[in-house]
């Protein structure tokens, strides 16, 4: 009796141990989740838009300190205006935006929503992209290829060129379901401002 009194004795005492170490693991590692934060914890930055590059999915963003920072983005990044969704291709050098950014564990950050403060184009009804006057211009073409999730398309407008025709911000629900509804081999006449030599915003589906 008395040898397994002991016994069972020792194999309580090794119990409180046991829950006495993890008690401490369970109390440090609520310390340093504290301290370091959850993978789900995301921090806001405010920031001015430099460049969108879609093939790295890469937003090149310049903080409101000044600094410079690399944001990683995917199809389920979200744009938000004036409580309305837009792709990230939407975005525009020199628009102001406050972003949430988690840590993707690479030294970098990625972004799941980005929420525009002030378009750098005030209206897509304006005319006006950066302040300078821009001119619409009536389009068409055959369409190449339909990209939803970053609300572009490719046209072929003939002798060769070839159009990337993006969404603006505050595209009209009509704009909006006829980009939807767009399929390869479709024939559209549209207008649209252009951005560069081969980049176009789109005004309107005619």
């Amino acid at each position: 009796m008395k040898v397994a009194q002991r016994i069972l004795g020792m194999a309580a005492v090794a119990a409180m141990t046991t829950m006495s170490a993890c008690a401490n693991n369970s109390g440090l590692g609520n310390v340093l989740g504290g301290i370091l934060g959850t993978p789900q914890q995301a921090a806001e930055v405010g920031a001015t838009i430099q460049n969108v590059d879609t093939r790295s999915q890469l937003i090149s963003l310049t903080q409101s300190n000044g600094q410079s920072l690399g944001v990683s983005y995917d199809s389920r990044t979200k744009v938000v205006y004036q409580n309305q969704l837009y792709p990230v291709t939407s975005l525009e050098y020199g628009d102001q935006i406050i972003a949430r950014l988690q840590d993707n564990g690479n030294n970098g950050y990625y972004t799941d929503s980005i929420y525009v403060t002030q378009p750098v184009n005030g209206s897509a009804t304006s005319g006006n992209i950066g302040g300078t006057p821009t001119t619409v211009q009536s389009l068409q073409g055959t369409v190449q290829r339909v990209d939803r999730n970053n609300g572009s398309f490719v046209v072929d407008a003939g002798g060769g060129a070839q159009l990337v025709v993006s969404l603006p911000y505050r595209a009209n629900s009509a704009d909006v379901n006829r980009f939807n509804a767009l399929r390869v081999g479709d024939y559209v006449r549209f207008g649209g401002v252009y951005l560069n030599n081969n980049r176009v915003e789109l005004r309107q589906f005619y």
